[in-house]
């Protein structure tokens, strides 16, 4: 029986991914640099070493990395000047509120990055735990994160259902126990996903008492 769920942030409860895909690509662009999908890919539910790696070859081991990221982080909040969340988030915290579950956050982000907009979403509430980076020795795709959730939520890896946008997020949930929908933005939803419980185009396409149902929860 499920008795809690457990969202990703970044790319799943708002689509952070293609916005930073689409600053880093401008930004290395201007430098005479095209960034491919697949190594932006590398770094998308994990931490952003694979990514300087990539800007190091491209433009040399001497290349200014914090120059790059600055400006890309410049870029991207023209870009999400105004956050909202993914289709169908607010109606599945509604749902799962609804239907007395446990709602978790699991983030390879830090603290700050989460509750910021948390807190300008205004759902910071709706969560009874966030784990982020800072609470756990390794980020996805290592299990801790999913495993300090579950120990802050007081259920088992068979009582809740992780959803999650990406390939490091999906084998994190699995790893730590967890059945996981993957909801893919438009960035991600090229990638070889396995072992998932399902997965949707958007949370909008089933409400969450149906995709309980369908994962046999």
């Amino acid at each position: 029986m499920i008795r809690a769920i457990v969202f990703d942030f970044d790319g799943l409860t708002v689509d952070t991914e293609t916005a930073w895909y689409q600053a880093f690509s401008s930004v290395l662009a201007e430098r005479g640099v095209h960034l491919p999908l697949a190594r932006f890919l590398q770094v998308v539910g994990t931490d952003d070493g694979p990514l300087h790696d990539f800007f190091r070859e491209a433009l040399g081991q001497d290349c200014d990395v914090k120059a790059i990221e600055d400006a890309a982080a410049e870029r991207y909040r023209e870009i999400m000047m105004d956050p909202r969340p993914r289709e169908g988030v607010l109606d599945y915290l509604e749902d799962a509120a609804e239907m007395g579950l446990k709602v978790g956050m699991a983030s390879s982000s830090g603290a700050s990055w989460v509750g910021s907009y948390l807190d300008r979403l205004g759902i910071g509430g709706c969560f009874h735990a966030v784990v982020t980076r800072e609470q756990v020795q390794r980020v996805k795709p290592a299990p801790d994160l999913y495993v300090r959730a579950l120990e802050l939520l007081q259920v088992e890896p068979h009582e809740a259902l992780a959803f999650e946008d990406s390939l490091n997020g999906l084998l994190a949930a699995r790893r730590a126990g967890l059945r996981c929908v993957v909801v893919p933005n438009r960035v991600t939803e090229s990638l070889p996903f396995e072992g998932h419980a399902l997965r949707l185009s958007s949370m909008g396409e089933m409400s969450l008492s149906q995709v309980i149902s369908a994962v046999g929860g």
